[in-house]
């Protein structure tokens, strides 16, 4: 499909000016002209003020009980006093230093009360993702994640839901908070069950007060947690300032045009940064955000399809599979098309790469139903940088990572055909929870943190058109001939050459011979499909050399699975844990052997 031709709706971006300096070494230090905008670095503080200024003004909004309950209203004055009493309770409890409150529930408003809470009584929060408790088997991540924070309470807002891991897992002596006490088997040695009510009816006094007036902008205010994809997750520690810091950054470049102090309807998961970014942008641009309790999932999306029609937010963000789901939806849905794109102002896809043919499709659906483009951004950020801080802010419409929001600096260090990605600003962590001067390895010479990444200009002669992707170091691998193979830029390939077909892919042949890849049909697999992949993986191969050539395809039935740590949260695949998982589709494979599933080039 051709790009359509029609103007994109108004945006209102601040000037993506950059400074840039060649150094000696032959990197490339990249910073924008604009200056960060002010912010304050105490979101607890942040809370009262936006309670004082509204209070009756709704903050957050979530259906209690299923997709069809009506909507729970949760204003400024209501979360703000609810976290405050969260704060004094544990405030009285005499927490010593070196504990957590960890969060095992999903996306609720008694999750920001409690992690609100914890920031006020100046207690690190780590919320966890729900899969870790609600998948069985060992609980070996849960686990992992218990021995690094030491959690001195646990929150665990649904108890029937999060009952067997309650009863299975040894959480020491932290106090367990859920809905319904009476549901849990207390063992002998292990701390309190308190109930949720009981600690939303603690007086809240002026130790609160003084307790959020103390707080260090600079010491550890959260632990997120990396996804684990290659290893086991670690906690990464999340300061005042590097959330508030990050915060201002997207409300300076995208609040405007995204409508962030009006009305915003979000799933992406708080355990993740993206998710967490949302709660809390919204509360410092003062809008209401409708907790969205679907997922981009076949069985989980007709939840978001309907809330879509009720809600239509001004700024959509979902991954590209989520996109793909909802261009099927908007086809075949003229109700959803009018509402969606009558209110959509800024769209963002974040988690990998959007297809440019799906991105022309998305637009021309927008052109045919209310006569303009809408504009697309997505950006870049890791964990370790609170969200992104890099976005596009500036006209284009190729598919990258955008350029610097104010306050970050960034360094391009050549490698071959691109550039290492490092990173410098207030947003930066001081590091990982338990790893003490090990920390010190993850910065250079310079200061700025060694993010792992590589990406490429678009332009090499005019740096204001911004960058692209270029892989994941930690994702190359040899071919058993010590030929290189840049397996995240691959992927991207792939996924753009085969789009809309084929949904996403896992890159095999490390110590091998030759390249192939998993990969998982949108439509059921039938001769016309095997012949048109057939042909799209020939033209892919067509002038491309060992590291680049792909000589099967195994297309899989089973998707990847989130209780199998195949698939994070936001939706994106673990490609070494799907890798060990399914090794024998691998070996089968590679053995060259006939079979159904395999497509090869022709």
């Amino acid at each position: 499909m051709k790009r359509p031709d029609a103007p994109f709706r108004k945006t209102s971006f601040p000037s993506a000016a950059m400074r840039t300096e060649r150094h000696a070494d032959g990197s490339l230090w990249v910073t924008p002209e604009l200056a960060l905008a002010d912010y304050r670095p105490n979101l607890p503080q942040e809370l009262a003020a936006r309670a004082a200024a509204h209070p009756q003004k709704t903050y957050l909004a979530e259906r209690r009980g299923g997709a069809e309950a009506p909507w729970y209203l949760a204003s400024y004055g209501e979360v703000d006093q609810q976290s405050r009493a969260v704060a004094a309770w544990l405030l009285a409890r005499g927490i010593p230093a070196g504990r957590s409150l960890l969060i095992l529930s999903g996306n609720s408003v008694m999750h920001a009360v409690f992690k609100y809470g914890a920031m006020a009584a100046r207690l690190p929060a780590c919320p966890v993702s729900v899969n870790y408790a609600l998948m069985g088997g060992d609980y070996g991540r849960l686990k992992h994640v218990i021995e690094m924070v030491r959690p001195a309470v646990v929150f665990a807002e649904q108890t029937p839901a999060f009952r067997a891991a309650l009863e299975s897992v040894d959480f020491g002596d932290a106090a367990l908070v859920t809905d319904d006490p009476s549901l849990i088997a207390v063992t002998q040695g292990s701390g309190p069950v308190v109930a949720t009510a009981s600690v939303l009816a603690t007086p809240a006094g002026t130790d609160v007060d003084a307790s959020i007036a103390s707080i260090d902008p600079d010491e550890a205010s959260l632990y997120m947690l990396t996804s684990g994809s290659t290893s086991l997750p670690k906690a990464v520690i999340q300061t005042q300032r590097m959330i508030a810091s990050n915060l201002a950054q997207g409300r300076q470049v995208l609040g405007d045009t995204a409508g962030w102090s009006d009305v915003m309807l979000d799933w992406l998961p708080w355990s993740h940064v993206s998710g967490a970014f949302t709660k809390m942008g919204t509360l410092t641009s003062g809008g209401t955000l409708y907790i969205d309790g679907g997922k981009p999932l076949p069985s989980m999306f007709a939840e978001s399809l309907r809330n879509l029609k009720e809600i239509a937010p001004k700024f959509y963000v979902n991954v590209p599979f989520g996109y793909s789901m909802l261009a099927d939806a908007l086809d075949k849905d003229e109700e959803l098309r009018q509402r969606f794109f009558g209110n959509l102002q800024l769209a963002l896809y974040g988690g990998a790469g959007l297809p440019q043919a799906l991105y022309n499709r998305f637009q021309q659906l927008a052109v045919d139903t209310v006569g303009e483009r809408v504009f697309f951004t997505t950006g870049y950020g890791a964990t370790e940088t609170a969200s992104g801080c890099m976005a596009i802010y500036f006209p284009t419409e190729e598919v990258g990572i955008g350029l610097p929001m104010p306050g970050l600096t960034l360094k391009l260090v050549p490698d071959g055909d691109r550039y290492e990605v490092r990173l410098k600003g207030p947003m930066i962590t001081p590091g990982y929870l338990g790893h003490g001067e090990k920390n010190r390895a993850i910065f250079d010479e310079d200061g700025f943190w060694r993010t792992g990444d590589a990406a490429q200009l678009h332009d090499p002669a005019d740096i204001g058109k911004g960058l692209k992707f270029a892989g994941r170091l930690a994702e190359e691998f040899k071919l058993s001939n010590g030929t290189w193979v840049a397996a995240g830029r691959l992927r991207a390939s792939l996924v753009e050459a085969f789009a809309p077909l084929l949904g996403d892919f896992v890159i095999c042949g490390e110590n091998r011979e030759r390249l192939t890849a998993l990969t998982w049909p949108k439509t059921p697999v039938d001769d016309t499909l095997r012949t048109e992949l057939s042909r799209r993986l020939g033209a892919f191969n067509v002038g491309r050399g060992a590291s680049e050539r792909v000589e099967a395809l195994m297309l899989l039935a089973e998707p990847p699975r989130a209780d199998a740590h195949e698939l994070s949260d936001k939706g994106t695949i673990n490609q070494r844990v799907t890798l060990l998982r399914r090794a024998a589709d691998v070996e089968r494979l590679e053995s060259g052997q006939p079979d159904p599933r395999i497509v090869r080039p022709s």
